[in-house]
């Protein structure tokens, strides 16, 4: 699926199954269910529906019901509980970036404490960045996507008509409304005479329906749409988390914006093992557009030289090379999931590259958070000691002319 941030198939297991096996039986049982869904096309139908190969044995990807199913990941079993396929439609896996990123824009901000109510605040602002607008997300990327998922993923809730067309436009109505409602009191409780909150929400929440759904379709286009990907799950986040205790400034602004360009290079990670559905779709994805050779360097060099950047301008610009040196270091082990995993075959080791390699990117962005956070604090000290050396020039200059 080409979904926003799809998820890892980490509660997978992998059975071989041949013709008439009970893996077999059970998928193609599931996947004769998407004959009655409306609009989707008999062509893709008969795609999804080729679960077997006749003498050759295949690999049935079958989550493990519950938590695979729960989480919302590749190869959830079937769920008839509507609120568990509410849930798995939202994607709860994918939260976890959006949160991460209002802690680092939080930390960046140089004005977060450890009080009862900016411990709230930042909880409230999570569960606007996550549960709500990434679960409104993922919910319309699913309900446009209905059509492909019936190809790479036949057991997703909606190709497989376990939720209805009024269900799902019902929880993306309801979703919307809840995070630009959070947002507003965000803003209010911040006390904001911009509503920079707000604004924030509504723009994201633009960004992921131009994404999904035409007639823009962002996602149509390898570059246009990882870049609104990535932007949306490092740049977004961050400036919330930012503008909620401090002030969001243009240069902040830029370095995430920069920092977005390897999130648009784990996008592209994502897309390796949606190839076939999205060629059968006319998706112009980097792997189908540039092949996959060509698309897995594009990659590591969107995450590498954007990385290597920041760093230098933490230690050289902001004159914070501790931080600098953490983040290189962080850097490094990416490299080499990078040469052991994914440049040798992308498209059958982006989960292991994925869980080799993300918590570092993750923990480096924290560090550029922290680095923002400690030169802005350095400023104020540094603007509150000129202050102080100012008022006492002057009351000595005062003192000299009295006496």
């Amino acid at each position: 699926m080409n979904s926003v941030l799809r998820a890892p198939c980490a509660g997978s297991v992998v059975l071989a199954s041949r013709s008439g096996s009970l893996a077999g039986k059970a998928l193609r049982a599931h996947t004769l269910r998407l004959q009655p869904i409306r609009g989707l096309k008999p062509a893709v139908q008969a795609m999804a529906q080729k679960t077997e190969k006749s003498g050759k044995e295949q690999e049935v990807f079958l989550g493990v019901k519950g938590n695979a199913q729960l989480l919302g990941m590749k190869g959830a079993s079937a769920e008839t509980n509507i609120w568990k396929i509410r849930l798995q439609l939202m994607k709860p896996v994918t939260w976890i970036p959006l949160i991460w990123g209002v802690l680092c824009g939080a930390a960046a901000s140089g004005a977060f404490t450890w009080t009862p109510e900016n411990v709230a605040k930042s909880v409230l602002c999570m569960v606007m960045s996550g549960p709500l607008l990434t679960g409104y997300t993922q919910t319309i990327n699913d309900w446009y996507d209905r059509e492909i998922d019936a190809i790479n993923e036949p057991y997703r809730p909606i190709p497989s008509g376990a939720i209805s067309e009024g269900e799902v436009k019902a929880q993306i109505w309801a979703l919307l409304a809840g995070g630009i409602g959070v947002a507003y009191v965000l803003d209010q409780w911040a006390g904001h005479e911009t509503p920079i909150m707000t604004i924030l929400a509504v723009f994201g929440s633009f960004i992921s329906y131009i994404y999904s759904a035409p007639p823009l379709k962002l996602k149509q286009s390898g570059w246009a749409g990882n870049y609104a990907l990535g932007s949306s799950y490092i740049a977004l986040p961050w400036w919330a988390g930012q503008a909620l205790f401090g002030t969001l400034t243009l240069d902040v602004m830029v370095l995430t914006v920069l920092y977005s360009i390897a999130g648009l290079g784990i996008a592209i990670v994502n897309d390796f093992k949606s190839i076939e559905g999205d060629r059968a779709m006319g998706l112009q994805s980097l792997p189908v557009a540039f092949g996959v050779d060509t698309a897995k360097w594009i990659c590591v060099a969107s995450i590498d030289v954007t990385q290597l950047g920041i760093a230098a301008y933490l230690a050289f610009g902001l004159e914070e090379p501790i931080y600098g040196a953490v983040l290189l270091g962080l850097i490094v082990p990416q490299i080499i999931a990078q040469y052991k995993f994914f440049l040798p075959d992308p498209v059958a080791n982006d989960v292991k590259y994925q869980a080799s390699a993300q918590p570092f990117l993750v923990f480096g962005l924290l560090t550029a958070g922290l680095a923002v956070g400690a030169h802005n604090n350095a400023a104020v000290a540094a603007a509150a000691g000129d202050a102080a050396t100012y008022v006492a020039d002057v009351a000595a200059a005062a003192g000299a002319l009295i006496g």
